[in-house]
């Protein structure tokens, strides 16, 4: 057997393995196809997302739980704002924000009649300031909480069970691709991912999740650009030889990096995972 062979025998043993502790591809697909029956069950309310909803099941992977609220919608500009019922209209302010953060703003103009009917709880989180009512991110995020399971926490922009095997992120939509992520759409390109992925990520919108920058002066009035739906795109295009390369980058930081006691809290998941979707 030359060496060559021998390389090619070994690198497809090795893939035979990483498939059996990770999952095939068909057992992949078994995973995502539960999940998304299950979003599909409660009427695109809610997105899977996390390992489990990518189609992972790793050890210690829980489940991170978009649920959209239907009771605002978010616009990049004014002249985009389109009123649909009760549901509050949010006007987008990155002026004095950190990359990936907005502000949101009530837009109150001809909307009399939408904000007598609106929830008064969702009123009630709406920061006066001279630019007008800045929804409160910190405020939204302890409403949710409130009304969740005795035993909940806040974990970031999510609300987390006692046991952290559910992560349930309550956000706002904005049905339009933003300006700021349009040179993401245009970048040079060879292959991945192909121009039809692209478009139905760009048909999607983005998402608005409830944290500030850190150590923001504004941080409990910011909300974090969210690009879940993008990514659950990108990962259900990936071949099974790149998901499981993804999957063991996270093994690594969890099973080596998070382990080690100088490297632990040098990085998260969420920045790992994103720069290799980006």
């Amino acid at each position: 057997m030359t060496g060559l062979s021998i390389k090619t025998s070994e690198s497809l043993n090795f893939y035979k393995y990483i498939c059996q502790k990770i999952g095939s591809e068909e057992v992949v697909n078994i995973r995502r196809l539960a999940f998304v029956i299950y979003d599909i069950g409660h009427r695109l309310t809610i997105m899977t997302s996390g390992s489990k909803g990518e189609g992972l099941n790793l050890n210690g992977s829980d489940l991170d739980i978009m649920c959209f609220d239907r009771c605002a919608q978010v616009f990049e500009s004014e002249k985009e704002a389109v009123f649909k019922g009760t549901r509050l209209p949010f006007i987008m302010n990155t002026e004095d924000t950190p990359p990936c953060f907005t502000q949101l703003y009530l837009l109150t103009h001809h909307q009399n009649q939408t904000l007598v009917r609106v929830s008064v709880s969702l009123m009630n989180m709406l920061d006066k300031n001279h630019l007008g009512y800045a929804f409160s991110s910190e405020l939204y995020k302890i409403s949710h909480l409130s009304i969740a399971a005795l035993s909940s926490k806040i974990h970031g922009p999510c609300i987390s069970d006692e046991y952290d095997q559910h992560d349930f992120a309550y956000c706002l939509k904005c049905d339009k691709w933003i300006s700021q992520a349009k040179p993401w759409a245009r970048r040079p390109r060879t292959a991945w991912p192909s121009p039809a992925v692209i478009s139905k990520i760009i048909s999607c919108g983005v998402l608005f999740v409830p944290i500030g920058c850190k150590g923001s002066i504004n941080e409990n009035l910011e909300w974090r650009i969210s690009f879940s739906v993008a990514e659950k795109f990108l990962i259900f295009s990936f071949s099974h030889t790149q998901l499981l390369c993804y999957a063991m980058l996270k093994l690594l930081l969890k099973e080596i990096i998070e382990k080690h006691e100088d490297l632990k809290g040098l990085l998260c998941s969420y920045f790992v995972c994103r720069s290799w979707k980006y």
